[in-house]
């Protein structure tokens, strides 16, 4: 199975298209038993989410069939290299707690600046030194550039990677830095295939931020309803259809949202027949730089 569950939403209230707010933490059990039945086997959470990791640690059953990656708090700004790993390692600790595992499938760097930054050698140290401890299986970092990917394979011995990819963005793939990982040996996660549910949001509904792409957004509705596809149908095809990628980590609020991933995923997308709406824009496509 390539779809991964994101968990965002069951710690925050998230998402540009997001009405509904934080998911109940009963709706998040049933989006759980789901994901298992169904075959979806990544966790991805962070200890940054909110009350996700608390959540889940609630609402998971003792045997369960996933591997649950969390991510590392920020280092901060004037933060010595002591102080930060201690807070890294802490936080390794409370996940654990908070999730009620023994053990974490993977510990990804949230920030890649913090991996790149002078204390990155100290903070890789430690994450391998939980990996050593067997309570870590993989260790790795989020990215947003090809850039970073590019620093930390030449400095660190990264074992996953998180990076964008969508149907809008196709600009790590491109690039080839999607295939360098994987030659690399490198377990690839993909987040933000639908940008938060922008790709689900009318045209007349896009917030002024987004004016300088509505009407490439509406060619692109024309486009998909041309072809007889949903938006969640061309959303999704594009981005499984990707061989290099190993999951596709996508969030929902209800277990319904959920039921529509899975019948989509059965969909074949030509995804040629979109290769033009691809952006390069970063401040269209990195959600945290977007100002709504």
């Amino acid at each position: 199975m390539k779809l991964g569950l994101g968990t965002v939403q069951f710690g925050l209230d998230y998402g540009v298209s997001n009405r509904a707010g934080r998911t109940p933490e009963a709706e998040t059990g049933r989006i759980l038993r789901l994901a298992a039945d169904s075959g979806i086997r990544v966790l991805d959470t962070a200890a940054g989410y909110g009350k996700s990791e608390e959540v889940l640690g609630r609402t998971l059953p003792a045997e369960h069939p996933f591997h649950i990656v969390t991510k590392t708090p920020a280092l901060r700004a004037g933060e010595d290299g002591r102080e930060f790993v201690d807070r890294v390692r802490a936080s390794i600790r409370l996940s654990l707690s908070r999730l009620s595992q023994e053990k974490l499938y993977g510990v990804m760097v949230h920030r890649a600046e913090d991996l790149l930054s002078i204390q990155g050698d100290r903070l890789m140290k430690t994450l391998l030194e939980f990996r050593q401890m067997g309570v870590v299986e993989k260790v790795g970092v989020s990215v947003y550039s090809g850039e970073q990917i590019d620093a930390i394979l030449a400095r660190h011995p990264v074992e996953l990677v998180q990076l964008p990819v969508s149907v809008l963005d196709q600009r790590l793939i491109g690039s080839g830095h999607v295939a360098k990982l994987k030659r690399a040996g490198i377990e690839i996660h993909a987040r933000s295939a639908f940008l938060q549910g922008l790709l689900f949001m009318s045209p007349d509904e896009l917030p002024a931020y987004f004016s300088p792409i509505r009407d490439h957004l509406a060619e692109y509705r024309a486009c998909i309803e041309s072809l007889g596809l949903t938006p969640l149908q061309a959303a999704l095809g594009p981005v499984l259809a990707q061989p290099e990628l190993d999951h596709v980590i996508l969030g929902v609020n209800i277990v319904g949202q959920l039921q529509e991933i899975l019948a989509a995923q059965a969909v074949q997308v030509d995804a040629g027949s979109l290769a033009r709406f691809a952006l390069t824009d970063s401040a269209m496509l990195d959600p945290s730089r977007w100002r709504l």
